[in-house]
């Protein structure tokens, strides 16, 4: 996947997520903090923004994702690494945070027990998941019509985290307590129909793939549902994800 399809298809709803990331985890000048699950760069950003390129970590299993970070953000230590196995000692952290990717974590429960792992005693970990099971996430238009026209078809609401009351619970397997779990949302406009359409063909994501495996007819299906249940644009996408935070 590149760094820029992802941009162009999800980063429109992670890049003004990432602010509400970091103000929520309690991110603080002094600090030092990782990034995982960086992607190309949109939490990393905003904390070298407030923290500084020396206090900012990050790590990706892309490494296309990776390139893009660096490119990005000059300076920082951005490595090819897996939630599961971080290549950094115990306790070197203040904060370790994940925007969107326990969902994709071959082992959530092992991934939060590896950031906290990383986490020094009394600091934070932090994750956020798109609510896909409850239909407020950027995706739910897409699967919503989806699911009209395939009814077999459940996207993404059975991914880790996904529902309501989940990501809390994969933080306590994981030994951690919450002390917050909430939500966080997002607004986007997009312009055009084509504007939000266009991305899904570019292949990212489970509904990239699922637009991919379409036939012809069944892609122009798609395309024309989506159309008839948003219009023509302009209009917004409200989007909601749930947010944890505890205490190491």
């Amino acid at each position: 996947m590149s760094a820029v399809a992802y941009g162009r298809f999800m980063g429109r709803f992670s890049e003004p997520l990432a602010p509400l990331v970091a103000d929520a985890s309690g991110v603080a000048p002094g600090q030092t903090v990782l990034d995982v699950g960086c992607g190309p760069g949109a939490l990393t950003a905003v904390l070298v923004e407030r923290l500084g390129p020396d206090h900012v970590h990050a790590v990706d299993t892309s490494a296309s994702f990776v390139d893009a970070a660096r490119a990005r953000l000059p300076g920082v230590d951005v490595q090819v690494a897996s939630a599961q196995a971080l290549p950094f000692e115990a306790d070197v952290f203040d904060a370790t945070l994940a925007q969107l990717v326990v969902h994709f974590m071959n082992d959530p429960v092992a991934g939060l027990r590896e950031m906290a792992r990383v986490t020094r005693p009394g600091g934070i970990v932090a994750a956020c998941v798109w609510d896909q099971a409850g239909g407020t996430s950027p995706l739910s238009p897409f699967w919503e019509t989806v699911r009209s026209l395939d009814p077999l078809e459940d996207g993404e609401a059975h991914l880790p985290g996904a529902r309501a009351g989940h990501l809390a619970q994969l933080f306590e397997q994981a030994g951690l307590r919450p002390a917050d779990d909430s939500s966080l949302s997002v607004q986007v406009t997009f312009d055009t129909f084509e504007d939000w359409w266009q991305p899904y063909t570019l292949g990212v994501g489970p509904a990239g793939v699922y637009v991919h495996q379409l036939d012809d007819l069944g892609r122009d299906a798609l395309r024309a549902a989506c159309r008839e249940r948003l219009g023509s644009g302009p209009f917004d996408v409200q989007a909601t994800a749930w947010f944890v935070r505890a205490l190491t």
